[in-house]
């Protein structure tokens, strides 16, 4: 493990890019899904609180790599057959980063969806009907009340669901992407220095969790300026 010719240092460094890449765009994806998600369960249409309803239940039942599986091949199945149109042959493969980083999305932004609505629920009603007596629309509303009080309530739990997506990023290398955890699997069935490769991608997991973590609470402490604690 080095930087010198022949040695893994890079190689390394090189898949824990890949591995940032992926969590932070699985991550990026499952705030929209989740964005989405928690305005629907706050819906006053019944299809759209059950829709939310169904999607939280149903991908936080299932395993992540059945996901992963599922989007991976049931993705080169459609390109295989679009394919077939158009007279070509054999087995298409899905962009592996696309299809990793989708269904990873789709997986944390379930349990965002959960930490936004809490968010919600954590706010106090009487602020939001003060708002409403006054004749705030709720575009309005929405922007100065319910979203800079939710983000406040919110960032502890994204942390978590942020750790929860880096350690999912590993699960992508069963489609074949070079990321982290299968830069060390290379590493070590070619030298036969397991030990040595893993302790090496649990050291930079580690880094990356740990600087995660103080940005976080970074900007947790920045959100609750001057908001009162009990002690």
């Amino acid at each position: 493990m080095g930087f010198a010719e022949g040695a893994w240092g890079m190689d390394m460094l090189k898949a824990t890019g890949v591995t940032l890449c992926v969590a932070l765009s699985g991550f990026a994806a499952g705030a929209v899904f989740g964005c989405l998600s928690a305005a629907a369960s706050f819906s006053s249409l019944r299809a759209l609180r059950a829709l939310a309803d169904g999607y939280t239940t149903i991908l936080r039942g299932i395993p992540d790599l059945l996901v992963i599986y599922l989007f991976y091949f049931g993705s080169s199945a459609v390109l295989s057959q679009l394919g077939a149109l158009f007279g070509s042959e054999g087995f298409i493969s899905a962009p592996v980063i696309l299809t990793g980083a989708l269904a990873i999305g789709v997986v944390s932004g379930a349990y965002q969806a959960e930490v936004y609505r809490g968010a919600v629920l954590a706010l106090s009603k009487g602020e939001i009907e003060a708002a409403r007596a006054y004749g705030m629309p709720n575009h309005l509303l929405f922007r100065r009340i319910i979203l800079p009080q939710a983000t406040r309530f919110a960032i502890p739990g994204v942390g978590n669901v942020w750790q929860l997506v880096l350690k999912e990023s590993a699960l992508i290398s069963v489609v074949g992407l070079i990321e982290l955890m299968r830069q060390a699997q290379i590493g070590a069935g070619s030298t036969r220095k397991p030990f040595t490769f893993f302790l090496t991608a649990a050291v930079l997991y580690l880094l990356i969790s740990f600087v995660s973590g103080v940005l976080f609470r970074i900007a947790e402490k920045r959100a609750m300026r001057g908001i009162r604690r009990a002690v």
